[in-house]
């Protein structure tokens, strides 16, 4: 072959699938290490601050048990009752009001994330752990200045009774940082630091019409129909879409592509097949695992940019949706609804588990579940009569 005519340069080889992969710390997206004190004093403050926050947010607490891990040193069993004694690797106990598993195993990064990615915060004992982001306690008992390494992202000082500067290693250390300086005891003035903090982080709101299904009832494309002069559905969608989030995809199966860019529309197509709509949640999720999205189907003509705007403003980010109830039953509606990051993994849990409903997802979890302001808004379309029925109804 002639220089003129060299053949391609191959691709390298790319060993693993490049996966936009969650935004997690140690134990989850959102936690806080207490530090600078005993443990007892930070468990106190924990113990404190959990009623002030549990009210909106799912709070978990990481420590390491001192009793256990002394008694595993003296040759002991290391806490484990005697069903784990036995031999058993793991213990499933109902206690009635919690249920408690114990796994004889340690457990590595990926398992202790994905048992705690519900949790909407976690406080955790600095002393033992590190932790994405700090509260220092200024207790001589138990000065930090050898633990520089771990103040990465301090949130807060503060300072227990009777102490009133900031030692000046320390204050060397956070250099220009502005860190709130706030007294042990006022755990009302800490919880609303955190609470304001965490609701300051919630994660960004991006927008999903559902446009790729095969629409067998209607006889012809749900999102190319006009009920609103003359404006096909799937952009009617993406318009509603586009004053609460910061850009809109349209999901779509990949052979539609084409005519929504010459639409003016951002398609998302399809990266898992047949799924119905849990084919374009999941697709979303893929690009972009830390975003919340804001899913409507393309079928609903009569809904309105109100009733977008109530589920938007009512949307509580701890929790894994807010979905508005059916008019006709009890059960959430799941394509009108803010999926939250952990509903992801959630939905990938039911999936391998046989199931490709969302719906079935909403149920078995914790979300938020509003009343719809205008129920007849809810009304999906499915049919040639219906179309035509809406249509009347809207012109």
């Amino acid at each position: 072959m002639s220089d003129n005519h060299a053949a391609p340069t191959p691709a390298p080889r790319a060993k693993h699938a490049q996966l936009a992969r969650p935004d997690l710390g140690e134990f989850g997206r959102h936690e806080l290490a207490i530090l600078g004190a005993p443990c007892g004093k930070i468990k106190e403050l924990t113990g404190r601050l959990l009623p002030l926050l549990s009210a909106a947010l799912r709070v978990a607490y990481v420590d390491a048990d001192h009793a256990a891990g002394d008694d595993a040193a003296q040759g002991g069993s290391g806490g484990q009752d005697a069903i784990l004694q036995a031999g058993a690797t793991a213990e499933l106990t109902d206690k009635i009001t919690f249920t408690r598993l114990d796994v004889k195993r340690g457990l590595d990064k990926f398992s202790q994330q994905e048992l705690l990615q519900h949790q909407s915060l976690m406080l955790v004992n600095g002393n033992h752990f590190r932790a994405r982001q700090q509260l220092v306690i200024l207790d001589p008992a138990k000065p930090v200045e050898k633990k520089l390494d771990r103040l990465t992202d301090v949130r807060a000082l503060l300072l227990p009774e009777g102490v009133t500067e900031v030692p000046a290693y320390l204050r060397a250390h956070l250099g220009e940082a502005n860190v709130p300086i706030l007294p042990l005891h006022d755990t009302e003035t800490i919880a609303e630091l955190l609470l304001r903090e965490w609701h300051a982080a919630a994660p960004p709101l991006r927008g999903l019409v559902l446009a790729g299904g095969r629409s067998q009832r209607m006889g012809q494309d749900k999102g190319k129909l006009t009920y609103h002069n003359g404006q096909e559905q799937r952009a009617r969608a993406a318009e509603l879409l586009a004053g609460f989030c910061q850009d809109v995809h349209v999901s779509c199966r990949p052979d539609q592509v084409v005519e929504l860019e010459y639409a003016g529309l951002r398609p998302l197509p399809d990266t898992f097949a047949d799924l119905g709509p849990l084919s374009g949640l999941l697709s979303a999720f893929r690009l972009d695992p830390n975003a919340a999205w804001l899913v409507v189907a393309c079928d609903l003509p009569f809904l309105s940019e109100t009733t977008l705007r109530h589920l938007v403003e009512n949307r509580q980010p701890g929790k894994m949706a807010t979905a508005f109830q059916s008019p006709e039953n009890e059960w959430p509606e799941p394509l009108i609804t803010v999926w939250e990051p952990n509903s992801y993994a959630t939905l990938l849990r039911f999936l391998s588990l046989g199931y490709s409903c969302p719906r079935k997802s909403l149920i078995n979890s914790d979300i938020e579940l509003l009343p719809p302001p205008a129920p007849e808004e809810l009304r999906n379309v499915n049919t040639p009569q219906e179309a035509e029925q809406a249509r009347q109804e809207l012109s």
